[in-house]
């Protein structure tokens, strides 16, 4: 297992990015941050025992699945990402691939990626970063939704998410703004809410420790 935890690989993202990036946009992005920080976890969020709905899913290349042909009776790590697009949900998947996949296997738990874009960045994301585990696309937030997740930018990181080529209604897969808020969530194989772990600020992550000492408190 690597010693670099997520925190400090944001870290070193966060300096490379203000060496490149204009000043006015790491404003408006920092901003953004620390007012989603001050909010804090949303009241509504899922609790343990709540059933996820079986929702239908896409896989990387397109093709219809659901949550329990995926979890395929086995408890699950479910990683809810933004998209390819977001440079820190690169590097948390980059490490619970290298940190979490073998070790999950080993012990039966299914490790599984979701987010609202469109299949062709869940493929992105898979070759970018070589991930061996499953990466879904859930059209229309079905899951997010139950989970209370889900959100989406202020008007002014919309614009400034445009003026460098990113326009969300575009790349996710129901043409909405709509994204989820990084979360790692364990369901049994019922697809029961276990431990969930939420993080309103994109640019913190639940470690590989935490999720395998959650992982042998709750589901195995």
């Amino acid at each position: 297992m690597t010693t670099t935890p997520i925190a400090d690989q944001v870290a070193q993202l966060n300096e490379a990015m203000a060496a490149q990036a204009p000043a006015e946009v790491l404003e408006e992005f920092r901003s953004e941050q620390a007012g989603l920080g001050a909010a804090g976890v949303p009241s509504g969020v899922a609790e343990a025992g709540t059933l996820l709905p079986d929702a239908e899913l896409l896989d990387a290349h397109g093709d219809a699945t659901t949550l329990m042909r995926t979890l395929a009776g086995r408890p699950a790590v479910i990683v809810f990402y933004r998209g390819a697009w977001c440079p820190y949900c690169n590097v948390a998947l980059r490490t619970y691939q290298r940190e979490l996949s073998a070790e999950l296997e080993a012990r039966g738990v299914a490790l599984i990626a979701v987010s609202p874009q469109k299949p062709d960045g869940s493929l992105t994301v898979t070759e970018t970063n070589q991930l061996t585990y499953a990466v879904l696309s859930d059209p229309g937030n079905r899951i997010g939704r139950a989970l209370g997740i889900v959100t989406r930018p202020g008007e002014a990181v919309r614009r400034v998410q445009q003026a460098g080529g990113l326009d969300l209604t575009e790349v996710n897969a129901d043409s909405t703004a709509d994204i989820v808020m990084p979360t790692v969530a364990l369901v049994d194989p019922a697809g029961v809410l276990r431990w969930i772990d939420v993080h309103p600020n994109y640019t913190m992550r639940t470690e590989p420790a935490q999720v395998l000492a959650a992982v042998k408190e709750h589901l195995v």
